[in-house]
C-alpha cells in the first residue's frame, strides 16, 4: 500500500503493484465520454446493467499480509470475505464485521455498506479500516488514513459506490475468535417486545449475565419474532452442519440452542442465501438431494436471478397464474432507529406482506480519537442503535400502480421513522430526499477534489435512475 510500512511476501506484493498500475492504466486508456464502470467477476448488486464501460482490475483480488500480532491484515480492494475469512481465521482472527454472502468484496462492503451480527458492537466494515489506496477518478493513487490530508476521502468511501474512486488496497482491523459459536434462540410474540430486547441487549452486549458476541434476528411473521445471540467459545459438545440438506434459517424455529464452528456460523447464511434459495426449489428435499452442494451458495442463486431478471420468465408465471399486472422486485436493506422498529415492522406486515425479514442491529463503533465522528454519505447518530431490515422477494402489482409502487412505500415511511436505506437495489428517492438524506453537498465537495473531470459516474444517477 502506497505510503504504509506493509510488510508482504514480496511475488504477491510485486503482483499486486503491477495490478493497481495496469488498472490506472486502463483507467487513463479509457476515452474521456467513456463511461467508468468497475467489472467484477462477481457482484451482489441488484442494479442490473449491460457491464458497457467496465473497467478491468485483474489481479486486485489477494489478500497481501496478515499481522496477527498487530492484528491488521493489508487487502486488495477486489478480494471476497470467502478468501479473507480463510486467510485469518488460521491466525484466530477474523474481520470485525464479515457480510453474510461469500463474494462480497472488501471494497465492495466499504463503499456500499455491509453488515452483520457483530455490527450492534464494531459498526459496519468502513469503520474498522485503518487507510485505503484508492484509485480516484482523476487517475491517481491517493493514500488515505484517518488522519492525513486524504481523511475526508476515507470518510467519504462509506456509501459512495466507487462514484469517487475504487479502493485497490486495504488495511483493516482484526479481532481474536475463539474456535466454535454457541447460539440462543428468543422467541418474541410482538415487535415492541422485540424492540425493547434489541436495545437492550446492544447497549449491555451481554444477556442473562453472559457476554454476547453476536446478535440478528429472524421474523417469520408479526406474531412469531427471534432474537439469535451468538458466543465464541472453545469447546461445543456437539456441531450442527446447515450445508447439506438441514436448513438454517429453519432451525432457528426448531431449537432454542445449537452450537456452530465459527466458519459455518460466518457463513450460515450464504447455503441457502438467507432464504431466498426457496424461489429456486433448493428447500425442496428431493431438489436439495440432487443439487451438488458446491453450488449451493449466493453467487450461483444470483446469477441465476440475473438470468431470470434478463428473460423476465418468473414474472410471466406470475402474471399469467394471478392476473396480476406486474412483479415489483423488492430486494432492499433499511435503518431504522430501534425505538421506530416496532411501527416500521407494522407498516411493513400491513402494506407489504414479504416474510420472512432479517433484523440486525448497529451502532457506531466508538472512536476516542474522534469522539462524535460520523460518515458524512451514510449519517448515523453515535451513541444511538438502529436495526438493519432486510426483505428480498417479489410483489404483485395491480392494476394502475407504478413499477416503483412498494419500494417507493417503504422510502416514504423511512423519512417518516428517520430512517433510510442501502443502495444496493433500486431507489426512488427524489434528488432534494437523496441530498439530504446521503450528504448531497458534502458528496460534491468531495466529487469536485477527486474526480472533478466527472470520469467516474455520480452517486445519485447510479443509484436511483441507473444511468
Amino acid at each position: 500500500m502506497a505510503g504504509a510500512d506493509v510488510t508482504t511476501g514480496s511475488t504477491t506484493a510485486t503482483a499486486h503493484d503491477r495490478a493497481v498500475a495496469a488498472a490506472r492504466e486502463r483507467l487513463a486508456a479509457l476515452p474521456p465520454d467513456a463511461p467508468v464502470r468497475l467489472h467484477k467477476k462477481t457482484s451482489n448488486l441488484f442494479r442490473f446493467r449491460d457491464g458497457a464501460g467496465g473497467l478491468e482490475v485483474d489481479g486486485l483480488d489477494r489478500v497481501l499480509h496478515v499481522d496477527a500480532e498487530a492484528r491488521t491484515a493489508d487487502v486488495g480492494g477486489m478480494t471476497t470475505y470467502e478468501d479473507l475469512v480463510a486467510a485469518t481465521l488460521p491466525h484466530g482472527l477474523m474481520p470485525l464485521v464479515v457480510p453474510q454472502l461469500r463474494t462480497i468484496t472488501l471494497g465492495g462492503a466499504v463503499v456500499g455498506l455491509g453488515i452483520e451480527s457483530s455490527s450492534f458492537r464494531d459498526g459496519l466494515p468502513h469503520e474498522s479500516v485503518i487507510s485505503a489506496d484508492v484509485l480516484t477518478g482523476a487517475g491517481e493513487i491517493v493514500h488515505a488514513t484517518r488522519d492525513n490530508e486524504a481523511a475526508d476521502l476515507l470518510d467519504g468511501l462509506a456509501n459512495s459506490y466507487g462514484t469517487l474512486g475504487y479502493a485497490v488496497a486495504l488495511r483493516i482491523e482484526l479481532a481474536p475468535v475463539k474456535p466454535f459459536v454457541a447460539l440462543r434462540h428468543l422467541r418474541f410474540d410482538d415487535a415492541v417486545s422485540l424492540a425493547e430486547a434489541t436495545a437492550r441487549i446492544s447497549a449491555d452486549r451481554a444477556y442473562e449475565g453472559e457476554p454476547v458476541d453476536f446478535v440478528d434476528g429472524t421474523v417469520f411473521s408479526a406474531g412469531e419474532q427471534y432474537l439469535t445471540l451468538g458466543r465464541m467459545v472453545d469447546e461445543a459438545p456437539y456441531l450442527s452442519d446447515y450445508t447439506g440438506q438441514g436448513i438454517y434459517y429453519r432451525s432457528v424455529q426448531q431449537r432454542a440452542y445449537d452450537f456452530l464452528a465459527i466458519s459455518d456460523y460466518l457463513w450460515r447464511w450464504d447455503t441457502d442465501w438467507f432464504w431466498c434459495s426457496r424461489a429456486l426449489g433448493v428447500q425442496n428435499p428431493l431438489v436439495r438431494r440432487v443439487w451438488p452442494s458446491r453450488y449451493r451458495r449466493s453467487d450461483v442463486y444470483r446469477r441465476l436471478v440475473a438470468l431470470d431478471r434478463r428473460y423476465g420468465f418468473s414474472e410471466r408465471l406470475q402474471t399469467r397464474a394471478t392476473g396480476a399486472a406486474g412483479v415489483e422486485p423488492i430486494i432492499q436493506d433499511v435503518e431504522v432507529p430501534v425505538t421506530r422498529l416496532a411501527e416500521f415492522l407494522d407498516f411493513f406486515h400491513r402494506e407489504i406482506g414479504i416474510t420472512p425479514v432479517w433484523v440486525c442491529p448497529l451502532r457506531l463503533r466508538p472512536d476516542p480519537a474522534h469522539p462524535g465522528h460520523t460518515w458524512p454519505l451514510y449519517p448515523l447518530e453515535p451513541d444511538t442503535t438502529y436495526v438493519n431490515v432486510g426483505f428480498w422477494s417479489d410483489a404483485l402489482l395491480q392494476p394502475g400502480m407504478a413499477r416503483d409502487h412498494h419500494n417507493r412505500l417503504i422510502e416514504l415511511k423511512l423519512m417518516e421513522l428517520d430512517g433510510h436505506k442501502s443502495l444496493y437495489s433500486t431507489a426512488s428517492y427524489t434528488r432534494e430526499e437523496f441530498d439530504a438524506l446521503y450528504g448531497g453537498e458534502h458528496y460534491r465537495r468531495l466529487k469536485a477534489r477527486y474526480d472533478p473531470a466527472g470520469r467516474l459516474p455520480d452517486l445519485y444517477t447510479k443509484c436511483v435512475t441507473n444511468s
